[in-house]
């Protein structure tokens, strides 16, 4: 029997004024556009903004609907958004926030299982690493390098093949 050894590098900040202006303006499109997310039901909102190797801002919020499981997370929207419109262009890095009506969300919360498997899609489509910037409405602030950080054993379309 072998053992596989996964590890994973996430950086933490205390909060989002130690980061470059760079990530600290995306951080804040990401909140901008969770502030727009259609939560009627959870009252939680969560904003996603990504920097495309052009350097074009995409935004993305989540969208709930009554019949779950027919919403979508920020992270999708923003992405599927991106590759709508720039489909040849590969993303850079991705901020996502939260917040939530009922509670204080004081700590990054890390994209959903299937929110990673369509980051680690976009990243072999564009053929490099996506940073991952996570923040809470207050807080430390998350840095991941590349998404097998999150997704070690991401689904591959190679093993789709016979």
């Amino acid at each position: 029997m072998k053992k596989l050894s996964i590890t994973s590098t996430i950086e933490e900040y205390d909060s989002s004024a130690e980061l470059n202006a760079d990530d600290q303006a995306l951080l804040a499109k990401a909140k901008d556009a969770g502030k727009n997310a259609y939560a009627p039901y959870s009252a939680f909102h969560v904003g996603a903004a990504l920097r495309l190797e052009n350097g074009v801002i995409v935004t993305g919020n989540n969208q709930e609907n009554v019949a779950y499981p027919s919403g979508l997370c920020a992270e999708r929207v923003a992405i599927f958004s991106a590759g709508a419109n720039y489909p040849n262009v590969a993303v850079n890095t991705i901020a996502i926030t939260c917040a939530s009506a009922k509670f204080s969300v004081n700590r990054p919360l890390s994209p959903c299982g299937a929110c990673r498997q369509v980051i680690a899609e976009y990243e072999r489509k564009g053929g490099k690493d996506i940073r991952i910037i996570l923040a809470g409405e207050t807080g430390a602030v998350y840095i991941v390098s590349a998404m097998k950080d999150l997704l070690p054993l991401s689904f591959e379309a190679d093993e789709l093949k016979a």
